[in-house]
């Protein structure tokens, strides 16, 4: 019959020869694998884009392509806490002065941001502990309000007339301002839509943002049938593809509301000089919503998740699809069909 365990002269003598060499049986257990040796940033940026979401390598990829610039050769488990500080107030000192430039405030808030994306990254594959990432330990600046606004009517009505006016696609660019305006949806939403996307009989865009949101969102009867006749004008008949096109069929790029904005703001010098952009479009429909039909309405019309500053409270009064149809409606002056329903 075979000894106990406790009673093994083999585990006796490894307990002497650990007590002789200062180790304990628990200092065995807390010893760690092996880890694969880190990559550089040159090697684990282009990993951690082509792994994030389109929406994130746009936002991270120049704050990324500086931290290759500054420390491509080094390993990522290499760089202190002070110096992704010191790095950070490089990029905020070299940003480039706009008109609405707050200190390079937001370039020093994307580069912690990047650089927390790609260490939590670089610990999901296993090159370093959650506890070893140093840039949690680096505090981004705070946000400061932004200096977007509702656009008045009136200077809404002049954004629209110059947008059609003017341009070598004006019906493309009416369409786009109309899009934005009565749905509050991001450029990213307008970009994505595909024909599929279109509900022809309910009045609805399946609009899918930020964070991998999605929504069905109302739209106007008028504002449906351009949609319909952009796409069948432009279209290649693919019902995947995007809707919104060139003339020449090509899908429409985010280059596109630039060239839109410059030319307004070459038209009108204060939309030039405020920097007005798309998002602006977003306050003014949302800042309208929330006064007329209350704040749960707002939040489902913008698309906003549960997880916002409302606490617990949203939750339970999420506002219906009917509810935001009505605040369409009304903002449109046309019928809608769920409208009826609420």
């Amino acid at each position: 019959m075979s000894q106990s365990v406790a009673g093994r002269p083999e585990l006796e003598a490894a307990r002497l020869l650990l007590e002789r060499m200062g180790i304990s049986p628990a200092d065995l257990l807390e010893v760690r694998p092996a880890r694969p040796a880190a990559p550089t940033f040159a090697e684990y940026v282009p990993v951690v884009a082509a792994a994030v979401s389109p929406g994130t390598r746009r936002a991270y990829g120049t704050y990324w392509n500086r931290v290759v610039q500054a420390w491509g050769d080094r390993r990522i488990d290499e760089p202190l806490p002070s110096e992704i500080e010191q790095l950070r107030a490089q990029v905020q000192a070299n940003v480039v002065a706009r008109r609405n430039n707050q200190g390079g405030r937001s370039a020093a808030e994307h580069t912690v941001a990047a650089l927390r994306c790609l260490y939590r990254r670089a610990v999901a594959d296993g090159y370093l502990d959650a506890a070893d990432n140093p840039a949690l330990k680096v505090n981004k600046p705070r946000r400061l309000p932004s200096t977007r606004r509702a656009i008045g009517d009136a200077r809404l009505a002049e954004i629209n007339e110059v947008a059609v006016r003017t341009g070598d696609d004006p019906g493309l660019d009416g369409l786009l301002i109309r899009l934005h305006t009565e749905t509050a949806c991001r450029r990213a939403g307008a970009l994505a839509l595909r024909p599929r996307d279109l509900d022809t009989d309910e009045c609805l865009i399946f609009l899918r943002e930020k964070g991998g949101t999605s929504r069905w969102q109302p739209v106007s009867p008028t504002l449906m049938r351009h949609l319909l006749a952009h796409h069948a004008e432009r279209s290649d008949g693919d019902r995947n593809g995007c809707l919104l096109r060139y003339r020449d069929g090509r899908p429409l790029t985010y280059r596109r509301y630039d060239s839109l904005w410059a030319r307004i703001g070459q038209h009108l010098r204060w939309v030039h000089t405020q920097q007005i952009s798309t998002h602006w479009l977003r306050h003014t429909t949302l800042t309208w919503v929330e006064r007329g039909y209350g704040h749960a309405v707002a939040r489902a019309y913008a698309g906003h998740t549960d997880g916002g500053g409302s606490g617990a409270t949203a939750t339970y009064v999420r506002a219906t699809l009917q509810e935001v149809a009505i605040a369409l409606a009304a903002l449109t002056g046309e019928d809608h069909p769920l409208a009826g329903e609420g």
